[in-house]
């Protein structure tokens, strides 16, 4: 890119974040002091942004967190969709609608307007189309989109005219492949840990329920112990009652003998007084 070129991107980008009632004065200021005829022709032919770009730009402009977060997100996004991870898409497909929503009422308070339902929209369908596409996500990242961008299905997104100034989409840096390969390895770390922790929390709830059937089971045992022990008891005590019984049998017997005896004898001296007389 020429020097010119640079000035051109600087110029423009200023522009494309400007307030928009105060484009064309600032417009008309950065012509003027250009200092190049050809730079100063340039930069009369930049065009102003529509409202949804301008939000956009002030946003991509800014050094907000979140949106360093979602630049993040974007590329896990775009891992898993080269990685054909179906199970990752899904879980990072949810994080993205989440973060749209932020992203979208971040970019609109951070541009200082008001915006209508369909500028807020068009503000979060672009920044749908960045977490989507590394070439939309170069795009909105120069701060300098003219016009809301949009990325649906597989076909990559039009950025015919959405940049003001030089841009060359194909040109969109790819992440370096060592870059890749290490933020690969930390999402797959990641993934696995997030495994390893599912496996030890189910395995621990296992223990737990183990561990209360052991102690409902102890209970049990603790409790037909002590109903033996009772039991037991219980049959010392009849064991007592019978051996005292069988005593009293034995001299309830030896009793009864002996009485049958003195009857017996009582019969004879009564007959053998009946047969004197």
């Amino acid at each position: 890119m020429s020097g010119i070129d640079d000035d051109l991107v600087r110029i423009a980008r200023e522009l494309c974040v400007a307030p928009q009632d105060a484009f064309a004065a600032a417009r008309r200021d950065a012509a003027a002091a250009a200092g190049d005829r050809g730079l100063a022709a340039a930069v009369r032919k930049l065009r102003k942004p529509v409202a949804a770009a301008r939000i956009v730009n002030v946003f991509a402009a800014s050094e907000s967190d979140l949106w360093t977060d979602a630049q993040r997100l974007a590329d896990d996004l775009r891992d898993a969709l080269d990685a054909g991870d179906a199970k990752a898409l899904g879980a990072l497909n949810a994080e993205r609608r989440k973060t749209l929503r932020s992203l979208t009422d971040a970019a609109v308070a951070a541009s200082g307007e008001e915006a209508s339902g369909a500028v807020r929209d068009a503000v979060e369908r672009t920044l749908d189309a960045a977490l989507r596409d590394r070439q939309a996500a170069a795009a909105v990242m120069t701060a300098r989109l003219l016009r809301p961008i949009e990325a649906s299905g597989m076909e990559p997104p039009d950025l015919s005219g959405a940049v003001s100034g030089p841009f060359d989409a194909d040109a969109a840096p790819a992440p370096p492949t060592d870059e890749l390969a290490e933020r690969r390895a930390k999402r797959d770390a990641a993934r696995a840990l997030r495994e390893a922790e599912r496996h030890a929390l189910a395995a621990e709830r296992e223990a737990d329920r183990a561990e209360e059937r052991v102690r409902g089971e102890q209970d049990r045992v603790d409790r037909l112990e002590r109903r033996v022990a009772e039991l037991e008891e219980e049959r010392r005590a009849v064991d007592a009652d019978l051996d005292e019984s069988r005593r009293r049998l034995d001299e309830a017997a030896v009793a009864s003998e002996a009485r049958r005896r003195d009857a017996a004898r009582a019969r004879e001296e009564a007959d053998r007084l009946a047969r004197e007389d």
